[in-house]
C-alpha cells in the first residue's frame, strides 16, 4: 500500500517536523485507554446484562455495576486526553512546518517563488500545511489506535472462542485495510482538483483585495468575481464526487459488522451446552465484536485525509524542496552581505523567459556599469518585467549568462550586489518606519525623513499626526497609489545596493507626476555611482530608451542615444 511507505511525502514532510515522539506516544496511549475502556465496557455490559437475566443476589453484581461505571468515565475522560494531546502535537507541527518552509523560501531559489501565483504561493503555505497537520490527527493517530485496539480485542475474543477470533479478525482486517485504501485511492484525482480549485480561489480573491478599485474602474469586477464563484463550483462538485466515493468506502465499515454479528451468533449457537446456547456468551461474542470496531469505524475517513494531505504534501514539496534540506531554525539562515562598492553588471547572449515555457526575448549583450541610468521600454507582455528578474538573478536565463564584478574585476553575487523592487512590492500593517526600515533596518531618522522628501512625501510626512511612527493600518489600503509607489521608492533610496532594478515604479501615477518620478529615478534621484535600470510603458518627453521590447519578439537592441545613457 503505498500511501503508507516511508517515501510516501506525507511521511517526509512529517519526518522533518520534530513531532516530539513522547507527546506522540502519550496521544496513542490516551486513545487506546479510551478504546479498551470502551471494550470492557462492551464486554462487561454483556456479561452484566445476561448474569442480571438469572437474578442472582444483588451484592454479586455490585462489583461488576461499579466497574461498568468506572469504565464509562475512563472512556470519555481518555477520549478528551487523547484530544488534547494529539491537538498539541498537530498544532506544534504545523507551526514547526511553517517556520520550515518559510525559512526553506528565504533560502531557497527566488524563482521558484517569483513563478507562483500569490494566491497560489498562499494556499501552499496556509491551507496545505493545515492539511498535513490533519494527517498526523485524522490518519495516522487513528490507525495506531486501531492496530493496538484490534490485536488486544482479538487476544480476548480467542479466550470465549478461537473460531470467533478468527471471525473477527478478517472482519477487522478488511475493514480496517480495504476500506482506508479504496478511499483514499478513489478520491486521489478528486483531491488534486480541489486543491487546485482552492488555489484559484484565493488567487482571483487576492486579485479583488488588491485591485478592487482598478478592476471596478475598469470594468472587469463581475467578470473576476465569477471567476470566483466558477472556481468554487469546481471545488464542491470535485467534493461531492469524493463524498461519494468515500460513502462507498465507509459501507465496508458496517458490512463487516454485520457479518461479524452473524457469525458470533452462529458460533454462539454451536456452542450450546446441552442444546441451550449461553446467554453470558452470547452476548460478550456479539457486544464484543461490536465494540471491537468502534476504533476502526475512522479509518476510512483516515484513509481521505491521508490522500488529501499527500497532495498538500507534494505542492509543498515543490515548493522548497526535499526536507532533508530545510534549514532547521533561523538562527542557521543564510544572510546574503549587501555588497556595497561600485558594480558592474553583465549580460552576455542572454536570452529570458518563464521556467518550462519560450524564451521571451534575446540574446541581449551589454554591461551597465557605475553611474548607468537604463530604461527598459515595451508594451504589456513583452517581457520586461521577466528581463529585470533575470538581470537580478531571481530567474534562471533560458541562455547566456548574467554576472557581477567589482571594482577588482572579482565576482560578486547577484544577491549581493542588485536590488530588485517589484510592481506589487508588500508594504505591510505596521508603522511608516518600519515599513521604510524594509530598505535599510539600520537606516537613522534624518535618513527616513530625507528619502521620503526626495520622492515628493516631505508635505505628506508633515501632516501624519504621529510622523513616521504613524500607523499604515491595513498596510497598502493605509494610503493612494501614488503614495504607495513613493513610500516603495524611498525603500530603494535606502538601500545601498549598487544596482537598483526598478519595476514599473510610477504605476498609477498620472502623468505629470509619473513623468517627475521616471526623470528623478533616471536622473540624479539616486547616488551617482549606483546603476538603475527601470522597466516602464513609457518615457517622459526628451528621454530615450537604452533597451526597446517588442512583444513576442525574440530579439532586444540596445542603443545610446542619449548623453546620459538613458
Amino acid at each position: 500500500m503505498t500511501a503508507w511507505t516511508r517515501s510516501d511525502p506525507v511521511w517526509r514532510v512529517l519526518g522533518a517536523l520534530d513531532i516530539r515522539r513522547r507527546g506522540f506516544a502519550l496521544s496513542v496511549a490516551y486513545g487506546v485507554g479510551g478504546s479498551l475502556s470502551a471494550l470492557g465496557l462492551a464486554a462487561l455490559s454483556a456479561w452484566l446484562i445476561t448474569r442480571a437475566w438469572q437474578q442472582p443476589p444483588i451484592l454479586s453484581l455490585s462489583v461488576a455495576i461499579t466497574a461498568v461505571r468506572a469504565l464509562g468515565i475512563t472512556r470519555g475522560l481518555f477520549r478528551y486526553l487523547e484530544r488534547v494531546a494529539s491537538h498539541d502535537v498537530a498544532l506544534r507541527a504545523m507551526a514547526t512546518a511553517r517556520e520550515k518552509v518559510y525559512l526553506a523560501l528565504v533560502n531557497g531559489n527566488a524563482a521558484t517563488t517569483v513563478s507562483i501565483r500569490r494566491g497560489d504561493l498562499l494556499a501552499r503555505t496556509g491551507a496545505d500545511i493545515d492539511e498535513i497537520g490533519d494527517a498526523a490527527v485524522r490518519a495516522v493517530l487513528p490507525a495506531a489506535v486501531a492496530a493496538v485496539t484490534g490485536v488486544v480485542a482479538v487476544t480476548i475474543m480467542a479466550f470465549v472462542s478461537p473460531g470467533a477470533a478468527a471471525v473477527l479478525a478478517l472482519a477487522l482486517l478488511v475493514a480496517g485495510v480495504a476500506a482506508p485504501v479504496l478511499a483514499s485511492r478513489g478520491v486521489a484525482s478528486v483531491a488534486s482538483a480541489a486543491v487546485r480549485g482552492r488555489a484559484e480561489v484565493a488567487e482571483s480573491t487576492m486579485l479583488l483585495l488588491d485591485h478592487g478599485a482598478e478592476l471596478t474602474v475598469a470594468g472587469r469586477r463581475a467578470e473576476i468575481l465569477a471567476d470566483v464563484s466558477a472556481a468554487q463550483d469546481r471545488v464542491a462538485r470535485a467534493t461531492d464526487r469524493g463524498a461519494r466515493l468515500q460513502a462507498m468506502a465507509a459501507a465496508v465499515t458496517p458490512l463487516a459488522m454485520g457479518l461479524t454479528v452473524v457469525a458470533a451468533c452462529l458460533i454462539g449457537m454451536s456452542l450450546a451446552d446441552g442444546g441451550t446456547p449461553s446467554p453470558m456468551r452470547l452476548g460478550v461474542l456479539i457486544l464484543l465484536g461490536l465494540s471491537a470496531f468502534d476504533a476502526i469505524t475512522p479509518l476510512a475517513s483516515a484513509g481521505v485525509a491521508w490522500q488529501h494531505s499527500r497532495a498538500a504534501a507534494r505542492r509543498v514539496l515543490d515548493l522548497v524542496g526535499d526536507p532533508a534540506g530545510w534549514v532547521a531554525d533561523s538562527a542557521a539562515a543564510a544572510d546574503v552581505p549587501r555588497h556595497r562598492g561600485p558594480v558592474v553588471l553583465s549580460a552576455a547572449d542572454l536570452a529570458w523567459g518563464w521556467p518550462g515555457g519560450p524564451p521571451l526575448g534575446g540574446p541581449l549583450n551589454r554591461s551597465f556599469g557605475p553611474g548607468d541610468r537604463v530604461a527598459v521600454v515595451g508594451p504589456s507582455g513583452s517581457g520586461k518585467s521577466t528581463l529585470l528578474l533575470t538581470l537580478a538573478g531571481l530567474l534562471e536565463p533560458r541562455s547566456g549568462t548574467v554576472s557581477a564584478h567589482g571594482a577588482d574585476a572579482a565576482a560578486v553575487d547577484l544577491a549581493a550586489a542588485t536590488l530588485y523592487c517589484a510592481e506589487d512590492a508588500h508594504l505591510f500593517s505596521a508603522s511608516l518606519r518600519e515599513n521604510l526600515r524594509v530598505g535599510r533596518g539600520d537606516a537613522t531618522q534624518d535618513e527616513l525623513v530625507d528619502a521620503l522628501g526626495a520622492v515628493g512625501l516631505g508635505e505628506w510626512l508633515a501632516d501624519l499626526p504621529d510622523g513616521l511612527d504613524t500607523l499604515l493600518d491595513g498596510g497598502t489600503a493605509a494610503v493612494s497609489g501614488g503614495q504607495r509607489r513613493r513610500i516603495l521608492l524611498a525603500r530603494a533610496l535606502l538601500n545601498e545596493s549598487p544596482v537598483v532594478l526598478l519595476d514599473e515604479p510610477t504605476e498609477h501615477l498620472d502623468a505629470v507626476d509619473s513623468d517627475e518620478l521616471l526623470n528623478a529615478a533616471l536622473g540624479g534621484l539616486f547616488a551617482p555611482e549606483r546603476t538603475v535600470i527601470v522597466v516602464t510603458h513609457h518615457l517622459p518627453a526628451g528621454l530615450d530608451a537604452d533597451v526597446v521590447l517588442s512583444p513576442r519578439a525574440p530579439a532586444a537592441s540596445a542603443s545610446h542615444t542619449s548623453p546620459t545613457g538613458t
